[in-house]
């Protein structure tokens, strides 16, 4: 079995390295991470995940913009994203979905549930895991 590949992009160093760790304990997903927008456009291109974990609120690139631009590049376009943020705002959600995000999560969140959410994510798009 192929492992899963997630790629996160949030620019809380400390988050993706606890998120990655706590991810990498089912030894079913192989996790990338990326602290900025253009670093995760070049990732998800590179690394190709099977899901993409990306919050909003990032310095020089927002995760709106990187949403937007993996979702107009041929390479990116059908890779599910989770958007994983603490803005829990509807304006925030409803910009979320126009730009075709598969998911919408408010931080903090407890790694049972991510693990969990990831798993709906996948089996939607025909990807089994244990």
């Amino acid at each position: 079995m192929n492992k899963i590949k997630i790629l996160i992009i949030d620019d809380e160093e400390d988050f993706c390295k606890l998120v990655k760790m706590n991810l990498e304990l089912n030894i079913n997903f192989s996790v990338e991470t990326a602290i900025e927008g253009k670093k995760g456009l070049e990732l998800a291109k590179k690394f190709k995940p099977d899901v993409i974990i990306l919050d909003i609120m990032m310095p020089k690139m927002s995760g709106f913009e990187v949403l937007e631009k993996l979702k107009k590049d041929t390479s990116t376009i059908t890779i599910p994203v989770i958007m994983l943020t603490a803005k829990e705002d509807i304006d925030f959600q409803a910009k979320a979905a126009q730009l075709y995000d598969e998911l919408y999560l408010i931080k903090p969140i407890d790694v049972v549930t991510l693990k969990a959410k990831i798993g709906e994510v996948l089996k939607r798009r025909g990807i089994e895991f244990k």
